[in-house]
């Protein structure tokens, strides 16, 4: 994390990870009740070719949900109806990070989304969230046919905010997401544990988050 530079009026975030619940613990969850051992999912999606290529091209929006799950239940020799949505049922709000960019936001902070999505259907991630009401601007992967870490998706999401990389500030829990958005000029977060998060948004932006109540900012 940088924070020299000019006065950080954006605030950048992923969404999965960082306004939820670590996607890692969810999908050990899905591998016990599957009958999985511990690690399938990372071996068979995330490492292999395939998995991978699926995954990627799901979150460029070429392909839907329904397909990416028929493949990934071959692949895992499971059943695929909803697939996606069984791996990530136990993902829960983030309420420290939640709050925190909330109040960043009445203290007159543009917020943002930039998310590698995987579609809306059958499995909406982002269900109850409110994201066009409570942020500025909303970037999903798959209606633009670009995913993180392209740099295009982030210049996209700079251009619908209305600020530039040097004034804003990204976080987000995947290490290789974060350095394409340094080249550019951002402030980057590692997201790991929520409070260290929220402590670590607070110093980049240089305003009070913790201990204040979004009705109680300025915006």
């Amino acid at each position: 994390m940088n924070p020299r530079g000019p006065r950080r009026r954006g605030l950048v975030l992923d969404f999965g990870g960082v306004l939820t619940t670590s996607l890692l613990p969810a999908a050990l969850a899905f591998e016990r009740r599957e009958g999985l051992a511990e690690g399938t999912l990372l071996t068979d999606l995330c490492l292999a070719p395939e998995g991978i290529r699926i995954t990627e091209d799901l979150e460029r929006g070429v392909i839907g949900q329904t397909e990416w799950n028929t493949v990934a239940g071959r692949l895992l020799r499971l059943r695929p109806d909803n697939l996606l949505g069984r791996i990530f049922t136990d993902l829960r709000p983030e309420p420290a990070v939640i709050v925190a960019v909330a109040v960043a936001r009445r203290a007159g902070v543009k917020v943002g989304i930039l998310s590698n999505s995987v579609g809306l259907t059958p499995w909406n991630l982002y269900q109850g969230y409110a994201l066009n009401r409570l942020f500025d601007a909303v970037v999903l992967s798959h209606r633009h046919g670009v995913r993180k870490p392209d740099p295009d998706i982030y210049r996209l999401l700079l251009t619908r905010l209305g600020v530039t990389a040097e004034e804003c500030v990204f976080v987000d829990d995947t290490a290789q997401h974060l350095a394409p958005a340094a080249a550019m000029g951002f402030t980057t977060v590692h997201a790991q544990e929520p409070a260290r998060t929220v402590a670590a948004i607070e110093a980049a932006l240089g305003i009070p988050l913790v201990g204040v109540t979004p009705e109680r900012t300025g915006r």
